[in-house]
């Protein structure tokens, strides 16, 4: 009966009573607690957002990613951080520092970290499929990132948007003084020679909108309105136009331009380097490239142009005429983190961040399909976005840039209703004419209206068969 009792006491401790894992190494983050599974010691690096201290733990995208694997493949982890502060360099005598280093002498079983998958590191060390996807950029303050001038670089003041609305402002304007010219009796002579014709508009208007004159001045209070408002408008326009320019000629003067690595070699304003001991450094010295070999040589050349670590790189950028080459994907997160930063276009050498393991670790497997399974349900583009949030959303409202239409909405909206109100006052002047026309002749003033305005547009027919009859005569 004891001995009943005793199994029973023993079969009940076993099931109820064992513990789940809660262990957690120093500046470990809180996870999911697992009740079986093998535990997992990792290596990582403090870099935002990757790994970042929060209170006791850390958090980070790293550290959601280590989390969400954990859960697809059943394991516990813990997480320290490296003890030189390295990501893996092999050294002259042979040895690795860093987590690469950490991983080979079997300190941790993995790094999960922004380590980039290299041929040097592969050689070590294997690697899951990529978890992120970078390259090598080049980080610069925004005032020196400006674009070249181009052949049409006078048309920046105005977006292409504007450009087209004052191009139809102007063609409808002409249209209108034309119509108005030929509507109005004041406008005709006794020879029946009217100067409004489209052409005459055309060069009217461009005059009035470049601020010279037109010659001859217009007659009829119709025609007088639209010249009003589309002088008015051409001030407003030309305005707006002399200090957007101004601004951009300014602007050009006073900083550079770099998009390409190649303009990089082409100044003399800004000094550049990279992060010292990292794959970036070791991509330039191993490139068959001409340009990319003179810019490792001209780092190597230059003091003082490297940094320890990506903080230090931004806050030179920041503070001096600096510009930093690393990878594009840490860049994007200073771009999004300080407002008045900037990566320039060209991005080299594409390459992942990837989870380092021993070698021949059964681990590299699993970790790789998990990866890519996380890809494949949209997880890492969450957390991409999650921890790459931008906070320039409301940025630079001080800052110029080029007028769109609904900045110069209500002048536009103005030359309507004087548009409008010009063919209006024509077509009135007419009437008022055919009106008193009509008395006299005992006609109808419709009729009397209608031909009025045939003659005004067959003026020129009708004046060419006179001179005929005239000749003929």
């Amino acid at each position: 009966m004891g001995k009943a009792f005793g199994f029973i006491f023993c079969a009940a401790f076993l099931l109820l009573g064992q513990p789940k894992w809660t262990d957690a190494a120093e500046g470990d983050s809180s996870q999911k607690e697992w009740a079986d599974g093998p535990m997992v010691y990792v290596t990582t690096i403090l870099e935002d957002p990757y790994v970042m201290v929060k209170g006791s733990g850390l958090e980070g995208y790293c550290i959601d990613l280590l989390e969400k694997l954990s859960e697809m493949i059943h394991f516990k982890y813990k997480v320290s951080i490296v003890k030189d502060g390295k990501y893996g360099r092999l050294g002259a005598n042979g040895n690795w520092s860093g987590m690469i280093g950490e991983v080979l002498r079997k300190e941790a079983d993995l790094a999960v970290a922004p380590l980039t998958i290299t041929s040097v590191r592969e050689e070590a060390v294997d690697f899951t499929q990529p978890f992120l996807h970078t390259g090598i950029g080049i980080l610069l303050e925004k005032e020196v990132a400006l674009e070249d001038a181009s052949l049409f670089h006078f048309l920046t003041p105005f977006t292409k948007e504007t450009w087209a609305g004052i191009l139809l402002a102007y063609l409808l304007s002409s249209l209108c003084l034309f119509l108005a010219g030929r509507m109005s009796p004041s406008e005709w002579n006794e020879n029946r020679e009217n100067n409004f014709s489209f052409l005459n508009s055309l060069w009217f208007g461009a005059g009035a909108l470049t601020l010279q004159g037109t010659i001859p001045p217009p007659k009829s209070l119709a025609v007088r309105v639209i010249s009003a408002i589309w002088w008015l408008f051409g001030i407003v326009v030309l305005s707006a136009y002399i200090a957007g320019f101004s601004f951009v000629l300014e602007s050009s003067a006073e900083h550079i331009s770099i998009e390409k690595f190649e303009d990089l070699l082409k100044q003399k304003k800004l000094e550049f380097g990279t992060m010292e001991g990292s794959s970036t450094l070791q991509y330039f010295k191993n490139s068959n490239s001409p340009v990319q070999q003179m810019i490792y040589e001209s780092m190597m050349k230059t003091e003082f142009v490297m940094t320890e670590s990506y903080q230090e790189a931004i806050r030179r950028v920041l503070d001096s005429n600096y510009a930093f080459i690393g990878e594009s994907i840490s860049q994007d997160l200073a771009v999004a983190k300080h407002c008045n930063l900037i990566r320039a276009t060209e991005v080299l050498g594409a390459r992942g961040f990837g989870i380092a393991t021993p070698k021949g670790s059964h681990w590299t497997s699993k970790l790789s399909v998990a990866i890519l399974k996380l890809g494949e349900s949209g997880d890492l583009d969450y957390l991409r976005s999650k921890w790459w949030e931008s906070s320039c959303s409301h940025e630079d409202h001080d800052k110029w840039s080029p007028l769109k239409p609904q900045s110069l909405g209500g002048i536009f909206l103005l030359l309507a209703l004087g548009l409008v109100s010009g063919m209006l006052l024509a077509v009135m002047e007419l009437s008022k004419r055919s009106r008193r026309t009509a008395d006299q002749e005992k006609r109808s003033c419709c009729s009397v209206f209608t031909t009025e305005l045939s003659q005004r547009f067959q003026a020129r027919e009708i004046k060419r068969q006179e001179s005929a009859e005239k000749s003929k005569a």
